[in-house]
């Protein structure tokens, strides 16, 4: 991809992790950073699906990284952030994408054991994830590196207006909110800024099976005013922008792609 001379959305020279990156919202944000000249890594569970990610992003003339990864996972998550680290140099942008679906059949019919695996992924996962990305960066910081970082959370609607039987993921989206803002205050002087993207119904493995429920699609696609639901690109251009230079004063937001479907 052709860019001007000097264009913030430059990205030749950055480092990006994306975890959750072999698929859905992941993907799409790290196939637009590749193709704006970032490195890329991505962490996953799946390997085969790891594997077919690094070739579509192969095209792409840059350094790629896959690591097998589940975030919920202290130990890995510090293990995968050294090897990413090792690997590429630098991470330069986190975007905390990994998360899993409530499969709860009501609230009161909710176990423990369901509560904890949301939030052992959603919530611990991503602030394992964040902390030991600030710690590289603002490492960095402290070393006189300027260029700071970015720190990026993939929250949900759920966080602010509730899902039935979603109580628990959409306790771990607030969370996440709440640790993004605070993140962005406390570090803005090491120049890490931090935001979250809110995604409305989005094409994914996650959304798949509501997808295929024709009186799903019958009541919720005309509540969308774009009329179609999201796909994995419509993310591409916030991830580059929130990587690039071009956000350097934008922190502490939680930003809204969703064809219109929380404003209608």
């Amino acid at each position: 991809m052709a860019l001007p001379d000097g264009s913030p959305f430059d990205l030749t020279g950055h480092v990006a992790l994306v975890t959750g990156g072999n698929g859905g919202i992941g993907l799409g944000m790290a196939d637009a950073l590749a193709a704006h000249g970032a490195d890329v890594a991505i962490w996953g569970t799946n390997p085969d699906k790891n594997d077919a990610a690094i070739e579509r992003l192969g095209r792409h003339d840059v350094e790629l990284l896959s690591i097998v990864c589940d975030v919920g996972d202290e130990d890995a998550v510090v293990q995968a952030m050294a090897d990413t680290v090792g690997e590429l140099g630098r991470i330069d942008s986190c975007f905390v994408n990994a998360g899993v679906g409530g499969q709860a059949p009501s609230f009161i019919g909710m176990t423990s054991e369901e509560w904890r695996r949301v939030m052992r992924v959603n919530l611990d996962g991503a602030f394992f994830t964040a902390r030991e990305a600030a710690r590289h960066m603002v490492e960095r910081s402290e070393d006189g590196d300027e260029s700071g970082g970015s720190i990026v959370f993939t929250t949900s609607g759920s966080a602010f207006f509730g899902q039935q039987s979603g109580q628990h993921y959409g306790a771990s989206k607030a969370g996440v909110n709440s640790m993004m803002k605070a993140i962005a205050v406390q570090h803005a002087r090491h120049g890490v800024r931090c935001n979250s993207v809110l995604p409305g119904w989005i094409e994914s493995d996650m959304t798949a099976g509501a997808f295929q429920w024709d009186r799903f699609v019958d009541k919720v696609l005309p509540r969308v005013p774009a009329r179609r639901w999201g796909v994995p690109a419509d993310f591409g251009g916030l991830a580059v922008y929130l990587a690039s230079p071009a956000s350097s004063y934008h922190t502490g937001d939680v930003i809204t792609i969703d064809g219109g479907y929380h404003s209608f």
